[in-house]
């Protein structure tokens, strides 16, 4: 069990490299400086009770799973970003570009779609945006989570701290309520 004095000097000793490692990972000095704070946190109340010689592979493991947890709420983000930005109006002349335009198309799809058909996408995609917002927030949690950022069951679970049956229930609960909010619309899909 580590105590105090050796949980202390071992974060004071990596604190500088982790930072460094961070940077590199993220290039964004105040996101690193937040990651590597938040992992010393964790290390120090989740993990603070085991021997000294464990917390150089668990501080390693948290930094990393801390790079990765910002690399996937950068990519959803980013997801909405693009999203919301494609149902705003306009905001001046040169601002005339669709950010959904700038995405690559699947293959074989058609990427000539006419434009009652990129409305009614438009249209579609702002309805749903809506009725995610009203969503009890686990439900809409577990949905963004598995359909959006693409984690599978035992991931959603781990990250929502619940079991892999109960992301089920709320991805089914969230779909289903998705569904009648978009058939009470008129759309089907």
């Amino acid at each position: 069990m580590a105590s105090r004095s050796e949980l202390s000097a071992f974060l004071e000793s990596v604190e500088r490299r982790a930072f460094k490692q961070a940077v590199f990972a993220v290039r964004d000095d105040e996101a690193a400086l937040d990651i590597v704070q938040d992992a010393m946190l964790r290390l120090a109340e989740k993990y603070g009770h085991r021997p000294a010689e464990e917390l150089p592979l668990l501080f390693h493991r948290i930094v990393q799973n801390a790079i990765r947890d910002w690399f996937r709420r950068q990519k959803v983000r980013s997801l909405w970003t693009t999203l919301l930005s494609s149902l705003s109006p306009s905001r001046g002349e040169d601002d005339e570009q669709d950010p959904l335009e700038t995405l690559q198309a699947a293959d074989g799809s058609n990427t000539q779609e006419a434009p009652a058909e990129q409305l009614e996408r438009a249209q579609v995609l702002e309805i749903i945006e809506q009725e995610l917002v009203r969503l009890p927030v686990r439900q809409r949690e577990a949905f963004v989570m598995r359909y959006w950022e693409e984690l599978d069951v035992a991931e959603t679970a781990r990250v929502m701290g619940c079991s892999e049956g109960s992301v089920k229930t709320h991805c089914s609960r969230a779909a289903h309520a998705l569904a009648a909010a978009l058939r009470a619309r008129g759309i089907t899909l």
